[in-house]
């Protein structure tokens, strides 16, 4: 199961005894957030953006990432993972080590906020909380938090109407401010690759890597005898500003940000733990409410793209042909009649919508192909809101000729009864999964 893109203590690894600046400990040049900087180990002679820790050795975002697929890194056993935590003292920040809190998943989309917390049972695991609620209109727009206020609001609704009184937090990340590329280099050890992943960043990534953080892992290093010289690599990058801005919505609501993951990686975790790893078989992931694209294989994230059609553009389609309310819209793309249309009038907009998604995914077939010589891609497995939109799975069934279902997240979690909180969800659908997939972060219910 992936690990994430960071944790929060290991991706703004300013040595926390240092003034705080102006602003939050993750930004400097963020403003009127407040966040407890105890609750971060110090990481001695970090840098901005190094992600290694306070242990000398590759952060927790990569030593237990299972998507590395390198027998090197195992994956802790359930309940296993070790949590940072601090403890002041007139020295400044010890680190010593617990047994991780709960954590909420925390899925911020432009149309709703999801929030999910976990239990371990013995049986496996199961919803200890779960709502939903509707973001308004304009305050995410592409991937970007354009009314703080707004947002961090909405956050603490779900937070409050459903009971959730755990506020560390693990959110996600997506869009052109998010690069992941695997890349190769030659065979070298953690020590040398730590000391040059930054140059070697600056070949792969079209920012300032001052103005991002870094994350890498390795996902192969001289595996076979042909490649007994070079190691491939998966590096990320991620925009700061970008990170910091979901940061801060998070901490204004009244939550501690725990864990920043990659969203693709996310809907990964979801599908793994709930439908399995078939190491012969690549799956498509396809998060149809914000368009993200994940091509995964025994466990391995092999190709990821984002793309600008998403959930929004039928909501935007229906609105804008049939002269609807947002709200109306919303409902008419899940099938339901409303006042002055139904799905009988829908059906064109939605089928327009499909098929510019369609294409999407075919390019990103032909794009993964370009990049990795691979000729096949086996199933389709669909999440996020747009996947419940009527005919989108059989318009891509027909299209691609390969098996295409919804990703469930709950297949192998135990909703329990009343779980979905306050809200009045019912029954789960492809929307949770990356909800879910963030939950999973915790180490007590991985």
């Amino acid at each position: 199961m992936p690990e994430p893109l960071s944790t929060l203590h290991l991706a703004w690894s300013r040595p926390i005894c240092a003034p705080l600046f102006d602003g939050p400990w993750w930004n400097s040049a963020s403003q009127g957030a407040t966040t407890g900087c105890q609750d971060l180990p110090h990481l001695d002679g970090a840098e901005d953006g190094d992600f290694r820790s306070a242990r000398g050795g590759p952060s927790a975002a990569g030593a237990t990432r299972a998507r590395a697929g390198g027998p090197e890194k195992a994956v802790p056993e359930s309940g296993s993972e070790i949590a940072w935590e601090n403890e002041r003292n007139e020295g400044g920040f010890n680190v010593i080590l617990r047994r991780a809190e709960p954590l909420v998943g925390l899925d911020i989309g432009s149309s709703a906020v999801k929030a999910i917390v976990l239990r371990r049972r013995s049986r496996g695991r199961a919803v200890a909380a779960y709502g939903r609620e509707p973001m308004p209109r304009g305050c995410i727009v592409d991937g970007e938090v354009a009314d703080p206020d707004a947002v961090a609001e909405v956050v603490r609704r779900v937070f409050d109407r459903n009971g959730i009184g755990t506020r560390r937090v693990a959110t996600a990340v997506s869009g052109n401010a998010v690069i992941v590329k695997r890349i190769t280099l030659p065979l070298m050890d953690e020590d040398d690759l730590a000391e040059s992943i930054r140059w070697e960043a600056e070949q792969h990534v079209p920012f300032d890597t001052r103005d991002v953080n870094l994350d890498y892992q390795v996902l192969r290093a001289g595996a076979d005898a042909e490649n007994r010289t070079s190691m491939e690599v998966l590096l990320v990058a991620a925009k700061k500003e970008k990170v910091a801005a979901y940061a801060d919505v998070v901490a204004a609501a009244g939550g501690s940000p725990a864990v920043v993951d990659v969203a693709a990686f996310a809907l990964q975790n979801a599908f793994e733990v709930n439908h399995g790893i078939d190491p012969a078989r690549v799956t498509m992931l396809v998060n149809a409410g914000a368009s993200g694209m994940n091509v995964v294989a025994g466990g391995q994230s092999l190709f990821t793209r984002d793309v600008a059609v998403g959930g929004d553009a039928y909501t935007e389609g229906l609105r804008s042909e049939l002269d609807l309310s947002f709200d109306d819209a919303d409902r008419l793309k899940q099938g339901q009649a409303v006042d002055g249309a139904g799905p009988e009038d829908a059906g064109p907009i939605v089928r327009a919508v499909s098929e510019d998604l369609s294409l999407e995914i075919e390019k990103t077939f032909d794009f993964f192909r370009a990049a990795t010589g691979a000729e096949r891609i086996d199933e389709l497995v669909v999440g996020g809101g747009s996947a419940a939109v009527e005919g989108f799975l059989e318009a891509l069934e027909g299209r691609f000729a390969v098996p295409v279902s919804p990703l469930d997240p709950f297949r192998r979690i135990d909703r329990g009864p009343g779980a979905a909180g306050a809200d009045g969800y019912g029954e789960p659908d492809p929307a949770a999964a990356v909800a879910v997939g963030l939950a999973l972060r915790h180490g007590e219910v991985r």
